[in-house]
């Protein structure tokens, strides 16, 4: 049985003080009832009583009643049945959409409300909103968290497994080391603080968003779901995830955002391998390390074997030292270590001076250590050279065995000639001295070609051991060291972090939507999802840090990509999302329930990547982007948002080309000129960029996330505007009902953050809100107005304003005095 409960708030001024400013918020109490009871009941307005906090005392009552249907034309439903008829529809949707697995696995502490509208046509729609919090805002920062751990720990035995090194390799290891090891202990010690945290705390207020435990943990992030049904229409969903826009509030802006600081600190390196390069390093290095000990050990044995008087197994002992000298060869003969060795001359041509490293040791980095001139055919003569070594033992194999099969012939035929011949021979020697002398003659023979041998294989060996050990310490410290540090390279994972919860959150939430779409389903692995994030930060002050970790944290989302796997039960922890993979790339997997699952298309089934195509569009609508707009720089917002634009056209052609028929595709190349026009219109404030971008995310099935600083007043203005846009222009809202439809949704806005503790400060109004209207819920309490509902931020910008403006003056009076007295 479904049951409501409401809590009452009101603004209550210490006795004698009738200031308005020492007002503070309390909350009166709470009461709960059935609303299956409410609407089905014939009976007046229930009084209900109204408890504290505790439960203990009564402190009022409160009226409840149930909202009055009109009947409309040709509806003959019965005046008793309306309250049933409503709450089947409400409790169906409940029940059938919002308590299924996945969304059981995906959210949590839910908070709704409905309303009625009306139509142009004079119908009604019946409009739901729902704001839930998700435990995806911990449990994805506890798996990135791992995940980095891991791969910092991997990259430390990487380094410390290339053995020993000259002094200035083993200086950059030790930078490597110690670069990691940094990074290791600070992720520890903050995922062991969110293992402290309780199941129940799946939420991040605005007021711990400089709390340094909680920096990989998402501000303030909501979805928020709306649910449209018509006369004659079934629910339709409309969703937007809202969180703070991610940046780092625990290292704060005072140098900057992320753009800013990897611009300053990123050092760019000569040369940078790819992820299968750096693959195709380590698996040279481990062949190079099995090989040559078996090469020396069967070059060994030749020797051996050939001191014997038996040579029959001479041949087998080459035949085994041919095999793996050519899988030697085999493995020195990829282009990569060439090319290698030549970034490697071309690193320590273009080195000069000296480094400190880590350790404390200075290496000179001096081009007159290397020859001054690299040929760059020398890699192809030196595992040629291990050929041709081999080549001539095997020749001189053959020789020996050749003579071996003469002086066996030739002592056959000995008895037969000695028979024939009548005078005894003295001068021949004995057997066993000339057997000896000829097993001699062999191994002197052959000693100095596996001499030769070796020597070849040694030298080759340690250039490809070179080049390998290089490419795993540039990519080590291209991943650690060249991206600035630790501070830096921290707060763009906690960036990344917050993003990504947000993300994962959204296409949860969009998966589960279209879960029946076959259409939906084949776009998602022919072109990826597309997320669209929808800033509200301004260009001026700190905010500007907070656009560039934005900035940089959602292009890093193009590293992600989601797969589906099938869950093992329905059970809210089998259907979490798990996180994989390494900086470079993750793989978030997103458990589907069995009888779904089954009817996916089969690439998806087979794990098929799906990729995340994120676009960031900002525009600040707050008083400090006036004064950006006017005494600032706005060229950052601008160029963000048209490289944006081109990524998602870039999308969208991808779409038109592979799936032209998709529902929706034939009105997205309006929908982009549009946002040409909005872009070419370089409007202040020109929010018609973001409804554009909105309107194509929403036409292709995108994730849609909105932020600004905390996800507060401006966050809530934008959802609630799009929201009732969306009723005028696909519901037939009427457009004098706009307006009430607005207001109501803001109230509910601002009424959700205060219970919930979205807000920092109770006071503080959403703009746009009338402060003389209070929530419909507490006008029959007849409840003072609360003054505090009533400051503003005004007086701030004006002092802001006020400052340029002296300065202008006077620059003004020197002009009129120096004219007045030429």
């Amino acid at each position: 049985m479904q049951r409501a409960m409401a809590s009452f708030t009101e603004c209550l001024r210490p006795p004698g003080d009738n200031s308005s400013a020492s007002g503070q918020k309390t909350c009166f109490g709470f009461t709960s009832f059935s609303i299956r009871d409410l609407l089905r009941s014939k009976e007046p307005p229930a009084s209900l009583s109204l408890r504290t906090m505790d439960g203990v005392h009564e402190v009022g009552e409160v009226m409840a009643s149930r909202l009055q249907v009109k009947e409309e034309d040709g509806d003959k439903t019965r005046p008793e049945d309306k309250g049933g008829s409503l709450y089947g529809s409400l409790h169906s949707s409940v029940h059938d959409r919002d308590n299924g697995p996945m969304m059981r696995a995906a959210l949590c502490s839910q908070v709704c409300k409905v309303y009625r509208f009306q139509t142009e046509d004079h119908r009604w729609l019946l409009v739901r909103e729902q704001m839930s919090e998700t435990p995806l805002s911990i449990t994805v920062p506890k798996q990135l968290l791992s995940a980095l751990v891991q791969e910092h720990a991997n990259r430390v035995s990487e380094v410390k497994e290339l053995g020993d090194l000259s002094p200035h390799w083993d200086g950059l290891r030790h930078d490597v080391i110690d670069h990691c090891s940094r990074l290791i202990g600070c992720y520890q010690e903050t995922s062991a603080e969110l293992d402290k945290l309780s199941a129940s705390s799946c939420f991040k207020s605005s007021s711990s968003k400089s709390d340094r435990h909680l920096q990989f943990v998402p501000t303030n992030l909501h979805s928020q779901r709306m649910e449209v049904k018509g006369p004659d229409s079934s629910g339709v969903w409309y969703e937007v995830i809202t969180f703070g826009a991610p940046a780092d509030h625990h290292q704060a802006f005072k140098h900057g955002g992320l753009k800013r600081l990897l611009r300053k600190h990123h050092k760019e390196s000569s040369v940078s391998y790819s992820q299968d390069e750096s693959c195709r390093a380590k698996e040279l290095l481990a062949s190079v390390a099995r090989l040559q000990p078996l090469i020396f050990g069967l070059a060994e044995e030749l020797l051996s074997v050939s001191s014997e008087q038996d040579i029959s197994r001479l041949q087998e002992v080459l035949d085994t030292l041919m095999q793996e000298t050519t899988q030697f060869i085999h493995a020195l003969k990829d282009e990569l270590v060439k090319n290698t060795l030549l970034d490697i001359h071309r690193h320590y041509a273009a080195a000069a001076g000296c480094h400190a490293h880590s350790n404390g040791l200075v290496c000179e980095n001096s081009p007159t250590d290397q020859e001054d001139e690299y040929d760059e055919e020398e890699w192809d003569r030196v595992w040629a050279n291990v050929a041709k070594s081999l080549d001539c033992i095997m020749i001189m194999v053959d020789r020996l065995q050749e003579r071996e099969r003469h002086l066996q012939e030739q002592t056959s035929l000995e008895p037969q000639e000695s028979t024939l011949d009548t005078k005894p021979q003295n001068t021949a020697p004995p057997p066993s001295s000339s057997s000896s002398s000829s097993s001699s003659s062999r191994q002197e023979q052959l000693l100095p070609l596996v001499v030769t041998l070796r020597d070849c294989v040694r030298e080759a060996a340690t250039k490809a051991r070179a080049a390998t050990t290089f490419m795993v310490l540039q990519g080590a410290l291209a991943a650690t060291v060249a991206q600035g540090p630790t501070q830096v390279l921290q707060r763009r994972h906690a960036v990344f972090s917050q993003a990504l919860s947000a993300v994962v959150c959204g296409f949860v939430l969009k998966l589960h939507g279209g879960l029946e779409d076959p259409e939906f389903l084949q776009q998602l692995h022919s072109v990826g999802v597309l997320v669209q994030f929808e800033g509200l930060l301004s260009t001026y002050g700190e905010e500007v840090g907070m656009l560039q970790d934005m900035q940089v944290g959602v292009a890093d989302l193009s590293r992600v990509a989601f797969s589906l796997t099938e869950a093992r039960s329905d059970q809210p922890g089998d259907l979490r999302p798990t996180l994989r993979g390494a900086w470079s790339g993750f793989v978030v997997e997103v458990p589907v329930p069995p009888d779904s699952f089954s009817s996916l298309p089969q690439e998806l089934r087979d794990g098929a990547l799906i990729r995340v195509q994120p676009v960031l569009f900002n525009i600040g609508i707050n008083q400090q982007q006036s004064l950006a707009e006017r005494f600032g720089d706005s060229s950052l917002q601008e160029r963000l948002n048209q490289q944006s634009c081109e990524r998602l056209r870039a999308y969208c052609s991808s779409l038109t080309h592979t799936l032209p028929h998709t529902a929706g595709v034939r009105s997205l190349s309006e929908l982009l000129s549009s946002l040409d026009r909005s872009l070419e219109a370089k409007k202040r404030k020109n929010v018609k960029v973001l409804w554009s971008a909105a309107a194509v995310c929403r036409c292709v099935n995108g994730v849609r996330l909105t932020s600004c600083k905390s996800a507060k007043d401006r966050t809530a203005m934008s959802v609630t505007l799009e929201q009732c846009s969306i009723l005028r222009e696909n519901h037939q809202l009427s457009q004098q009902h706009f307006s009430t439809a607005l207001s109501s949704m803001r109230r509910s806005r601002l009424s959700w953050g205060q219970m919930l503790g979205c807000y920092a400060h109770s006071g503080f109004t959403v703009s746009g809100l009338d402060p003389d209207q209070p929530p419909s819920g507490l006008r029959s309490l007849r409840l003072p107005r609360c003054s505090a509902c009533e400051r503003h931020f005004y007086p701030v910008a004006f002092l802001l304003v006020t400052s340029h403006l002296l300065v202008l003056w006077l620059i003004l009076s020197l002009v009129v005095l120096l004219a007045k007295y030429q």
